[in-house]
């Protein structure tokens, strides 16, 4: 009798696997240049704050050059995309395995009416970009008097 590892979420890996597979192969079929789904090899984590005055995007873009980084603002909806340069690797570097994702990057957001889009500002520094999005001042309400 021989010994057999018991794995329980072996076979639903095995199924996960098997249907990214095949979305993979049907959408590389729809895809084009434009496509946002052509355009991402990656996705960065980011975290997104409200203030009183702004909204804040931070998002983890380590190894991004600033300057291969994109903002865009468009219709009420801030688009981030990038590219994270390949780096060729020899073989006999002694790699055994690379982790580390290259390629373009691409996340879009929807901005609430209150966003002002000519205030937008972002920065990137130490492998995270921090984008700015400024409230428009509230206007209240007015009461006018009626005169008789």
């Amino acid at each position: 009798m021989s010994l057999v590892r018991y794995e329980p979420w072996g076979l639903l890996n095995q199924l996960h696997g098997n249907i990214d597979r095949m979305f993979d192969t049907q959408m590389g079929r729809l895809r084009d240049e434009d496509s946002p789904l052509s355009a991402a090899d990656w996705t960065p984590a980011v975290d997104i704050r409200e203030e009183d005055q702004r909204y804040v995007i931070h998002a983890d873009v380590p190894g991004v050059n600033p300057d291969d980084i994109e903002v865009n603002m468009e219709d009420g909806v801030l688009t981030i995309k990038g590219e994270r340069s390949t780096e060729t690797t020899d073989e006999q570097a002694g790699y055994k395995r690379v982790e580390r994702v290259r390629g373009s990057f691409y996340r879009r957001f929807s901005l609430p009416e209150t966003a002002d889009a000519d205030g937008i500002s972002a920065k990137s520094r130490d492998g995270v970009l921090e984008v700015v999005i400024p409230k428009q001042a509230k206007v209240l309400p007015k009461r006018i008097k009626v005169e008789s």
